[in-house]
């Protein structure tokens, strides 16, 4: 079920979940209640049916002043029409030529952190190269202190990984994060109000500016917008570099192909999101009574489904326990799909692909040492590792 590099938690994971592909492919949790999705084909319906299964969560979240002020400008949880009149504002300044733009500076960043572990054999690939290239990047893009990256990782944790990958559906959950949530919320709003009264240039002024139909963006909904780039996206971002970086120690022979040609670099980093999504789970809300998998989903449930486990489907990909990079199957939901597609999935494709060309230009040969463990998230909330050590050696 996997590389060397697989722990033994997922590895338990990942045998259960092909139990269930086989045998109970939708089935209801006794726990929680969620209903959950093994298999390619279900999942995909999940996430691209809007219309049948909501990204509006609320009902299950419990309210809270602290995560409601936060969440207004999260068009990722809205429902059309809401979902796209926000989308398309924000879209306005976070466009495609805005993070083509942004290609010599996230260069610029990679080579300085490398430069900075030059006297080094062995690095953290976390610390130093996967957490503050995206952290970094997106602090310049909204003019947010570089210095405050390690806050930035602290609210990350807090909200997507100390409590649990069922926090925010629970009272004890959402007490634990709100004060994170709240100096988010108010470091954040501080920095908006300042862009409105200076309108020097940047990301920010970009969304204050955006308009359709006589409507703009308010500052809570600027602030939830960069919320979710600074926090979601840093940590997808940063775990996709690691886990890219596991599977080419996994897959030596892969390396070599890199080396030789780099233009296989974009399909290697789509293979890596099908064999190791960060994320473990996505949630929908079903809208009305449907028949998914052979089972009867009440309108009203909460539907989730294991994206670890639904492209390691056999009846959607050919050995899809094998890392290949030349599969013509290399689907995946780890950004979504239709209408909720990521957003940001441009700018964390062009971060890991400039960092793992800076990698194979500098140096001959990187491997993960066997001397010293990795550490990795609990792989029932995310699918990464929290410290990767990695040796260097020039070229």
């Amino acid at each position: 079920m996997g590389g060397p590099h697989v722990p033994e938690k997922m590895r338990d994971m990942l045998a259960l979940y092909r139990h269930k592909r086989q045998n109970e492919p939708v089935s209801q949790d006794e726990g929680t209640g969620r209903w959950q999705v093994f298999r390619y084909a279900d999942g995909t319906t999940v996430t691209s049916d809007a219309k049948s299964f909501s990204s509006d969560l609320s009902k299950f979240i419990p309210d809270h002043e602290e995560l409601r002020t936060f969440t207004k400008g999260n068009f990722q949880a809205m429902d059309d029409p809401r979902h796209r009149e926000l989308r398309s504002l924000v879209s306005q300044g976070f466009t495609p030529r805005f993070v083509q733009s942004l290609v010599p500076r996230i260069q610029e960043v990679t080579a300085e952190l490398l430069d900075s572990a030059r006297d080094r054999e062995r690095i953290d690939l976390v610390a130093d190269l996967a957490h503050p290239l995206p952290v970094t990047v997106i602090a310049e893009v909204m003019s947010l202190p570089v210095s405050d990256r390690t806050l930035f990782r602290k609210w990350a944790d807090a909200l997507l990984v100390d409590n649990g990958v069922d926090a925010l559906f629970s009272e004890e959950g959402v007490a634990a994060m709100a004060p994170s949530i709240r100096e988010m919320n108010q470091y954040l709003l501080g920095h908006v109000r300042e862009y409105r009264a200076s309108r020097q240039e940047g990301l920010i002024r970009d969304l204050v500016a955006a308009e359709t139909n006589d409507r703009k963006l308010d500052d809570q909904e600027i602030v939830g917008f960069l919320a979710l780039l600074l926090i979601a996206g840093h940590l997808t971002t940063s775990t996709m570099l690691t886990n890219a970086i596991l599977c080419l120690d996994e897959n030596p022979d892969v390396t070599r192909q890199l080396r030789a040609d780099p233009g296989l670099i974009p399909p290697m980093m789509e293979e890596v999101l099908r064999y190791r999504s960060p994320l473990v789970w996505l949630d929908r809300r079903a809208t009305e009574t449907v028949q998914l998998g052979g089972q009867e989903i009440p309108a009203g449930s909460r539907v989730s489904v294991a994206l670890v486990s639904t492209t390691r489907d056999e009846t959607a990909f050919t050995n899809p326990d094998s890392f290949d990079i030349h599969r013509d199957q290399a689907r995946h939901l780890a950004f979504g799909m239709g209408v909720h597609f990521c957003l940001g999935a441009p700018l964390a494709r062009l971060e890991v692909r400039t960092a793992l060309q800076a990698l194979m230009d500098r140096y001959s040969d990187f491997a993960i040492p066997a001397d010293e463990p990795i550490v990795f998230h609990d792989p029932k909330d995310f699918n990464g590792a929290t410290r990767l050590p990695l040796d260097l050696h020039a070229a």
